[in-house]
């Protein structure tokens, strides 16, 4: 994520509250644009913590099987 590193679920609650604010109308049509990449940006950060997050375990269960 481009703005700080945050955790997974710090990303998924901002991600939440775009959603909300988007669903409620509560976004003027001049921050829809920003919003949707900044809620474009978390779920890309989201999506590539749980493939480095599967390929950890992964790599770890193959370590306990050896």
């Amino acid at each position: 994520m481009p703005k700080k590193q945050a955790s997974y679920e710090e990303a998924m609650n901002e991600l939440q509250q775009i959603v909300a604010d988007i669903e409620n109308e509560n976004i003027s049509v001049d921050d829809l644009a920003d919003k949707i990449k900044r809620a474009t940006e978390l779920i890309e950060y989201c999506q590539n913590k749980l493939r480095s997050t599967e390929q950890d375990i992964s790599q770890t269960l193959e370590k306990l099987s050896d």
